[in-house]
């Protein structure tokens, strides 16, 4: 498995084709999951490079279907990586693996092996992060783009009932960011109290 040859197709394919009205699910997200699954999968004593390059690849190409579609892009991404991945040298059952990665993204998250809890935690590690209210706001903005949210107010009770429904997968990420995600939900509530 050529990792990095896989890495450079598809961050290519994402910077060059990548809508720029995806504020949220644009190119940094996808190198911001990938970062907190390498770094999760750290600590979650993960350490044999097979599985590693199996969760790296199912990270950079997790949200790969945002090329082609909008809903339902994670089965998108798996026809993407099968189509490119065997040619960076991934077989067919590596390839089935890094498939079941990226769909257990799939809201609500499904997560079986350790390497989609890690994938799970890493797509929404910013939920229990200092960054959480700019980058909520640019998923606002891409919801709201594409007439999926009507405004603020509603915006905010459907992330109060997606916090309220939330789980890390992990004892990492449960350890390092629900303290921080908790504070969130309590900051939500207390403004659409205030409304």
């Amino acid at each position: 498995m050529n990792v990095l040859a896989a890495e450079d197709f598809i961050i290519g394919e994402l910077r060059k084709k990548l809508p720029e009205n995806l504020f949220y699910h644009g190119l940094h997200h996808t190198l911001d999951v990938t970062k907190a699954a390498m770094e999760l999968a750290e600590q979650e004593g993960i350490t044999d490079a097979r599985s590693l390059t199996l969760l790296k690849t199912a990270a950079l190409y997790h949200d790969s279907g945002f090329l082609n579609i909008y809903q339902n892009h994670e089965e998108e991404g798996c026809k993407i990586a099968k189509a490119a991945l065997p040619g960076f040298g991934y077989s067919i059952k590596e390839i089935e693996i890094i498939c079941g990665i990226i769909m257990t993204t799939k809201i609500p998250q499904s997560a079986q092996t350790n390497l989609e809890k890690i994938i799970c935690d890493a797509d929404l590690d910013y939920l229990g992060r200092d960054d959480f209210e700019p980058i909520a706001e640019t998923l606002f903005l891409e919801l709201k783009e594409r007439n999926l949210i009507s405004d603020l107010k509603a915006w905010n009770k459907v992330q109060i009932n997606f916090f309220k429904s939330h789980e890390y997968w992990t004892d990492s990420a449960r350890k390092n960011r629900n303290d921080l995600k908790l504070k969130h939900l309590d900051y939500l509530m207390a403004i659409v109290d205030d409304h």
